[in-house]
């Protein structure tokens, strides 16, 4: 699952070494956004010997690259895929399937090289621009190693040339047509980051809503903040009762040769039924 995915900065060593005691699904080594220019060689080589050496536990393990409009990210890949528990890529600024293209070429030079299997790397795509929101499904489609797809935040209102509102309305149509062209790709729709670290109300009602529209989880930037987006995102006990309440139903009208059945007073069909698999998923019990 990747209800959380949290960022560790790529030059803090006690985040590197203790990110993944905090118990979100992922961990993002940022070698972006979090690290200054002229720091940028000191990370790559500090994210490098981490991903040879270090422990992460049962998270998935990805890197935030440089954009490859820079000229750190061919030397940040040549880095960090080698080693062997990097899971995946996630790429800034994507603003079209070319820039996936580009770094799908390189990972592929990369893994042969270093004896990797083909296409083992995945890619996780930061969509920044409205460029890039506006070509979500063509970027998701572009690669079999596109593995998800991430909206914007703060470079996406830059780009919007608006501001951070209390609810984020201004993001409320990118999300909603990141999470149709990530569903109609087959790939996973992750939410943004909430930057308000001290607001657990506030994250919490971002979190309800994200998942209401249909994303899969959101990244996050404090440990603080992994258990409320979990807490949202996991099944409760009467979702779970329901829904293994309906896999019975239809179960035995299926055996009946049946196609629809009635539990609880409401009609349950096949669409019915994948939603209640869904949640059993996400609760471990499939």
């Amino acid at each position: 699952m990747r209800r959380t995915m949290l960022y560790l900065p790529g030059n803090n060593p006690n985040m590197l070494t203790r990110g993944w005691l905090f118990g979100s699904d992922g961990v993002i080594l940022d070698l972006e956004d979090a690290v200054a220019m002229s720091e940028k060689d000191t990370a790559r080589i500090l994210v490098s010997k981490y991903l040879e050496q270090g422990e992460f536990g049962n998270c998935e393990v990805t890197v935030r690259i440089n954009g490859v409009d820079t000229e750190y990210w061919r030397d940040d890949l040549a880095a960090v895929v080698p080693m062997k528990r990097l899971d995946g890529i996630r790429a800034p600024k994507v603003d079209g399937p070319e820039t996936v293209k580009i770094l799908d070429e390189e990972l592929s030079i990369l893994e042969d090289k270093n004896g990797i299997p083909q296409g083992k790397l995945k890619l996780f795509c930061l969509l920044e621009t409205a460029k890039g929101i506006w070509n979500a499904y063509d970027i998701a489609t572009a690669s079999p190693r596109v593995a998800a797809i991430i909206p914007g935040g703060e470079d996406l209102r830059a780009d919007l040339r608006t501001e951070r509102s209390a609810d984020g309305t201004e993001l409320e149509w990118a999300r909603r047509m990141l999470v149709f062209a990530a569903r109609a790709a087959g790939v996973d729709p992750l939410d943004t980051v909430f930057s308000r670290v001290t607001d657990d109300a506030g994250l919490r009602k971002e979190a309800e809503f994200i998942k209401q529209l249909g994303f899969a989880g959101k990244s996050v930037i404090h440990p603080n903040q992994i258990a409320i987006v979990h807490d949202v995102f996991n099944p409760t006990e009467a979702e779970i009762a329901k829904a293994q309440k309906i896999i019975a139903a239809a179960k035995e009208a299926a055996a009946r040769g049946q196609g629809a059945v009635s539990v609880d007073g409401k009609m349950v069909d096949v669409p019915v039924v994948k939603r209640a698999e869904y949640t059993l998923i996400r609760a471990g019990l499939a």
